[in-house]
């Protein structure tokens, strides 16, 4: 005969079901609920029996509605980490929506409401891993990654050690073939391959990455990237499919140095009027407004780079899971978190300062005043001979914000989006496990990710330096300065283009690119749950990131080298 495990995820008080069933718990709630070997809901927590063990499992988590799917990693270090942890199911694997066809011709994804119906969900049915016809959502490649059964354990990096882990349970690593690749600052210097490693199931082996010696550069990280690949065709995939991988920044002491000598550069000049702040130099020109304390307009080798004044920024358009917190929030928190989408409109400059640091610097200091806060933003701005400018923001919260950043547009034309961080597709805060550090390039038509219903979109973690050129290769550089690396993001579109449409057809491709440049966005989430404290960017907290906006021309080189050259930061 044989017996079924019971399941039933409302049996709290343990009367019938084989399995503690629990749905949207927070990964910390769930480890803790093991740890204590307790059972049930909120108010009905009683103790587990002494000596019975019981699996718990998540019949419902990582709601994967819209942007989300965050913290997953976290779910799976406790399943891993507990025997009787024994995992859950994501809500849910497809967007459920019904292609339709406007009057114009034009197709969409359609939910709730769509046809007349009332009453309805609206797009509720809109929350899986991939789109209704199968193209992946960003989520699909994390969930991937965390779901692998092989995994790479660093031993000693630098001397190429590893231990090589096969989670299979009934299956040896004797199908697949290991590849590594090691690169610098993103370029594939060093390559190899180890056929057959041959582990048997839920065991592991000791292996050596056989890298030559090599020079350490200034300026450069080194990261291995370890990959399995199958060695023959499957019914499932081809050969050479990646099946897993694994990638580390190796520790080496790498000596950061400036590469351009400000004293080399060309002077520059500023001139005040009652309205603006104008910086000249040989080839740039900037105007920085003294009413706002922002740059207005920067161009660079007589091209406009900028559409837009490059402004603060503490909002982003709602995700799904972002309505659902603020929906469950009460009045007053509610009214503080949306306080922040007109932060900027009501900011107010109290003290603006230039110096003339060195015929080849100007520096400009600008406080002002902005809600949730006590404190005033602090915006300090370096402009060097060559056109670079560094700009460096200081701010402490009093409340959680959405995002700390800086907004700008620049023209339609500077549509080719290069970036040297995490990729290629998108990654957020609590959601970049499943993306490796690499070098990678798409049009902005194609960075962009259209959810089936609107929201914040194509952000990139872990970023080094981002590029927006033209056809002819010129445009714009961006690149951390203060050691905290940024995240961007670019659209055709606007924020407010992203708040008000329901429907990707219904987004208008504007004449500019809407550019993000940000310390940090707040995760996404996972469930219905408050969002895991450490993905929060929490009020009273000093928040500081500085970044390099650099105009640039074809004939400059490589942008990869081309971004490492930075001026000093005075």
């Amino acid at each position: 005969m044989i017996l079924r495990p019971i399941h039933y995820e409302q049996d709290f008080k343990q009367e019938v079901s084989d399995v503690l069933s629990y749905m949207y718990y927070p990964s910390y709630s769930l480890e803790r609920m093991i740890k204590n070997r307790v059972y049930g809901f909120r108010g009905q927590i009683k103790p587990l029996e002494e000596g019975k063990i019981m699996p718990y499992m998540l019949c419902e988590y990582s709601h994967a509605m819209g942007n989300s799917l965050g913290n997953f990693q976290e779910y799976w270090d406790v399943f891993e980490k507990y025997p009787n942890a024994i995992g859950g199911f994501i809500w849910d694997f497809i967007d459920q929506g019904l292609r339709k066809t406007t009057e114009d011709g034009k197709e969409f994804w359609a939910y709730g409401g769509d046809f007349g119906d009332v009453p309805n969900d609206k797009n509720f049915c809109i929350n899986g891993i991939v789109m209704p016809d199968r193209t992946p959502n960003p989520a699909l490649y994390e969930v991937k990654k965390v779901y692998q059964n092989i995994k790479v354990i660093p031993v000693d990096l630098i001397r190429g050690k590893i231990k090589v882990l096969n989670k299979y349970n009934f299956r040896s690593t004797n199908f697949i073939n290991l590849k590594w690749e090691l690169t610098a600052n993103g370029i594939k210097i060093q390559e190899g391959t180890i056929d057959k490693l041959n582990i048997n199931p839920n065991d592991a082996k000791d292996v050596v990455i056989s890298f030559r010696s090599h020079e350490i550069r200034s300026n450069t990280e080194y990261h291995l990237k370890i990959k399995f690949l199958l060695d023959e065709d499957t019914l499932w995939a081809k050969k050479g499919y990646i099946l897993a991988w694994d990638q580390f920044k190796i520790p080496y002491d790498i000596h950061i140095k400036p590469e351009i000598e400000i004293n080399k550069l060309e002077k520059i000049d500023i001139e005040e009027s009652d309205d603006n702040l104008l910086i000249i130099g040989e080839y740039f020109k900037v105007i920085l407004n003294k009413k706002t304390g922002v740059i207005t307009s920067y161009s660079f080798n007589n091209k406009d780079l900028i559409s837009k004044a490059l402004v603060p920024n503490f909002w982003r358009a709602l995700t799904d899971n972002d309505f659902r917190q603020i929906r469950y929030l009460g009045k007053a928190d509610q009214s503080i978190k949306k306080r922040w989408r007109d932060a900027n409109k009501t900011r107010k400059v109290i003290k603006i300062e230039f110096e003339k640091i060195k015929p080849q610097l100007i520096k400009i200091y600008v406080e002002s005043t902005l809600l949730n806060s006590e404190k005033p933003l602090i915006i300090t701005y370096c402009i060097y001979g060559n056109g670079d400018i560094i700009i460096k923001n200081e701010f402490t919260p009093k409340v959680n914000m959405f995002r700390f950043g800086m907004q700008t547009s620049i023209p339609k034309e500077f549509n080719k989006i290069t970036w040297y961080g995490r990729g290629p597709h998108e990654t957020m805060f609590d959601r970049k496990t499943g993306a490796a550090v690499g070098i990678y390039s798409r049009f902005i038509e194609d960075f962009i990710h259209p959810y089936v219903t609107p929201q914040e979109n194509a952000n990139r973690t872990d970023v080094q330096w981002v590029s927006l050129t033209n056809k002819e290769g010129n445009g714009l550089l961006i690149s951390d300065i203060g050691g905290t690396k940024l995240n961007i993001s670019a659209w055709p579109y606007t924020m407010e283009d992203l708040e008000s449409s329901k429907h990707n057809h219904l987004l208008p491709r504007r004449e500019f690119i809407a550019f993000n440049i940000d310390y940090k966005q707040q995760g996404v989430g996972d469930t219905f749950s408050p969002l895991n404290r450490k993905y929060n960017l929490d009020g009273n907290k000093e928040y500081i990131y500085v970044f390099l906006l650099r105009g640039i021309t074809n004939d400059m080189g490589d942008i990869n080298t081309t971004a490492q050259k930075k001026p000093t930061i005075s």
